[in-house]
């Protein structure tokens, strides 16, 4: 197992990717969020040029957001400034679209629009539907410098259904997982294995990442303190937005129950927000980066502990050790905006894994 970080990117995200190439991190990943962070693509190429080992990663990247050839001219533009340090994450969307009132991307969409860049990305002259037409495109002059297709570009999915696990399996993708602890990361490579294995794929081919939020406790330190509150705490209120804009149905994964009144709280400070016909503006504002002053009511230490990986080190180690048990190959932890020092948190670790 290899370690990394996923993170919110902001102008100076490269001072943080650098400094993580200085402590062994062998991959960042950056979220395509642009409601909320700076460009993706901008920052990975301001990164690429201050690094010189450490992998540079899409986590992920949001079809919508681009179109394909646009999406491919990203990536190999990023493959010439970091020539084979570049990996492309991808997934049907969840914040990034949802701060724009939008649900995900379908999934067909999703597979049709990996066949163009990956198309792309291999040198074809290849077909692509746009504006109601067909056309034939291709990278026209891939060898004056601009571009780099000659070293591969790694892809790597995030998805929690069958219908995406599936589609792992076909591409012969990598696994994204933001598993909320042990048990569920089993889970879920299970799954994925399920769907490797019936695809006729090497096992040891699947290559799993786990995305996982959380804090590192100090000694003495409890779950609702303000500095966990600050870093694990935008983590846990992910569930929280998703039930305070959902009227009706089935939530996307059961809330314990203790846990009800906190969803009940958090859909009355919902419904304050304004405007009406856009909650969703205010509900996502600060997602995965900071609490706002509404949310630490209902932020408690126990739905910390009980929706992220936060504990003490020794308690960490052994969960990242029965990481590696269950099949995952890269654990990268969420970086939580305005918290560089995590970094050496997680350094710490990482050494006595």
């Amino acid at each position: 197992m290899d370690f990394g970080i996923f993170m919110p990117p902001v102008a100076t995200s490269w001072q943080m990717v650098k400094r993580a190439e200085e402590l062994g991190f062998s991959r960042a990943w950056f979220y395509d969020t642009q409601m909320l962070n700076s460009e993706l693509f901008a920052i990975m190429g301001a990164t690429a040029m201050v690094t010189k080992k450490i992998r540079l990663g899409t986590g992920v990247m949001i079809p919508s957001n681009r179109i394909a050839p646009v999406a491919a001219s990203g990536l190999a533009t990023l493959n010439a400034l970091a020539p084979g340090r570049i990996d492309w994450g991808l997934s049907t969307g969840s914040t990034a679209r949802s701060t724009m009132g939008l649900t995900r991307v379908k999934q067909a969409d999703m597979e049709e629009y990996i066949r163009v860049v990956r198309g792309l990305l291999a040198g074809e002259t290849l077909e692509w539907n746009f504006e109601d037409k067909r056309r034939k495109i291709r990278f026209m002059d891939p060898d004056i410098g601009a571009v780099n297709i000659r070293d591969p570009i790694p892809l790597h999915i995030s998805a929690f259904g069958p219908k995406g696990r599936a589609l792992i399996a076909k591409l012969g993708a990598g696994f994204i997982d933001a598993p909320g602890g042990v048990a569920l990361a089993k889970k879920n490579i299970d799954e994925v294995r399920a769907a490797w294995h019936e695809a006729g794929n090497k096992p040891e081919d699947l290559h799993v990442t786990a995305a996982f939020s959380g804090c590192v406790l100090r000694e003495g330190e409890s779950a609702d303190s303000a500095r966990v509150k600050s870093i694990a705490g935008p983590q846990a209120m992910i569930l929280l937005h998703k039930l305070g804009e959902q009227a009706k149905g089935v939530p996307p994964r059961p809330m314990p129950p203790q846990f009800q009144p906190l969803v009940d709280r958090y859909k009355k400070i919902y419904e304050t927000y304004q405007p009406e016909d856009a909650r969703y503006l205010t509900n996502h504002k600060g997602h995965l980066m900071y609490l706002r002053p509404e949310e630490h009511e209902v932020c408690t230490g126990e739905l910390i502990k009980a929706t992220t990986n936060t504990c003490a080190k020794a308690e960490m180690q052994e969960r990242i050790r029965e990481m590696a048990r269950i099949g995952v190959n890269h654990f990268a932890p969420q970086m939580t905006y305005r918290h560089p020092e995590v970094l050496e948190d997680w350094h710490a670790v990482f050494e006595g894994v």
